[in-house]
């Protein structure tokens, strides 16, 4: 059959049949363009092939040309797998670029049993056909096993049914990969800028990972939904960048700062706001409110607005607990590390004064996972990694 055929121009597929196809993809189009995790979108994927070509199960095997290795993040029976790029039927596949119709898995000596080993599956007929990048390179393969239907054996319509599958896959797959990459590099930049907010006042890296990750682990339990409250792990690095504009005088002085210089640290907070507000980006609008509003109060006597209670926006409150427990338990120039349990009195004290009450609950509640945190990210270690 030529290359160019597909399952809506093959003449053994009548209409009602194109219409249940295009109905199945264009469902699947709109669950994997939207999908943020790897692994639900493979799995999301290996439901499109599955339902396409009557399969019992399907795995789309991504290649990782420079390991040399075929891995699946997802499919119907397995976990993460990953083979060499030459083993089995989808190592042929990807590495000659050749579709696969096999009645007999076992019969052919290309097959690699090692899958139905682990996982006690008992593969018969396979239909293997490789996915391709924009450049036309091969990236991963799609495979379907176990045809489920009377012949339990694939036809040359189910090999161009699943060529559309492949094609969209292979699409899909490298958007998702530079948009992820994208993502990545944000969030490095956030990362690095933040450290650099914090090295002028000479404190360490890891005073922004702890609070990324406390702040994280507290909208978590003040039931912030996962997928927001990672949102605001990634931006709240940036809770002191404005502190890059602050002069050394007054960041680096040992002692209490005048009534001027306090008026010129509180700055930091708009300073950081201005960096972002102008940004369509979500996290820098993340960033922005938390840079803002990190230093306002439950009872209105913060900075820099004197907002007062649920006027503050729950990122700034619940940074102002997180940055709060680590500014208190770390060395500064000006302070040493306060014990853990003046810490504790304290943050009791300002309830509902400097914190949110309710968020100060939680963390008291829940403040051995708070601890495991500090204990992972311990200032001076950063130096043996």
């Amino acid at each position: 059959m030529p290359a160019s055929s597909n399952a809506f121009t093959n003449n053994k597929i009548n209409g009602s049949n194109s219409d249940r196809l295009l109905a199945v993809i264009f469902e699947y189009m709109t669950k994997i363009s939207v999908e943020t995790d790897i692994k639900k979108m493979v799995m999301n994927l290996a439901d499109l092939g599955k339902e396409l070509v009557a399969a019992d199960r399907c795995s789309v095997w991504l290649h990782e040309a420079n390991e040399k290795i075929l891995w699946t993040v997802g499919g119907h029976g397995v976990k993460t797998i990953s083979i060499p790029d030459d083993s089995g039927l989808v190592g042929h596949c990807v590495k000659t670029g050749e579709a696969l119709i096999i009645e007999d898995a076992y019969s052919d000596h290309r097959f690699n049993r090692t899958v139905d080993l682990e996982t006690g599956y008992h593969t018969t007929s396979i239909l293997c056909i490789p996915f391709h990048n924009a450049e036309g390179e091969i990236i991963g393969a799609f495979q379907a096993i176990n045809k489920q239907t009377e012949s339990q054996i694939f036809s040359h319509n189910d090999l161009e049914v699943l060529k559309i599958a492949s094609n969209f896959t292979g699409k899909s797959l490298e958007a998702f990969i530079l948009r992820n990459e994208l993502v990545e590099t944000q969030k490095e930049i956030i990362v690095r800028m933040g450290e650099i907010g914090e090295s002028r006042s000479q404190e360490t890296g890891f005073h922004v990972k702890r609070v990324a990750k406390y702040s994280y682990l507290l909208a978590c339990l003040s039931g912030i939904s996962e997928t927001e409250a990672l949102k605001f792990k990634y931006a709240s690095p940036m809770h002191d960048i404005g502190k890059v504009a602050i002069p050394d005088s007054i960041l680096l002085k040992p002692g209490k700062l005048t009534e001027q210089e306090f008026e010129l640290m509180k700055q930091h907070t708009t300073i950081g706001h201005n960096v972002f507000k102008k940004s369509k980006r979500e996290l820098l609008k993340i960033a922005a409110i938390i840079a803002n509003e990190h230093h306002e109060r439950w009872d209105g006597k913060g900075y820099p607005a004197g907002k007062q209670a649920e006027a503050i926006h729950i990122y700034g409150r619940i940074t102002a607990v997180a940055d709060v427990f680590d500014a208190l338990g770390s060395d500064r120039v000006y302070k040493k590390a306060w014990p853990l349990e003046k810490i504790i009195a304290y943050m009791k004290e300002e309830r509902y004064k400097q914190f949110d009450g309710r968020l100060v609950d939680i963390f008291l509640e829940n403040l051995d996972q708070f601890i495991a945190i500090r204990n992972e990210f311990v200032d001076g270690s950063e130096e043996l990694l």
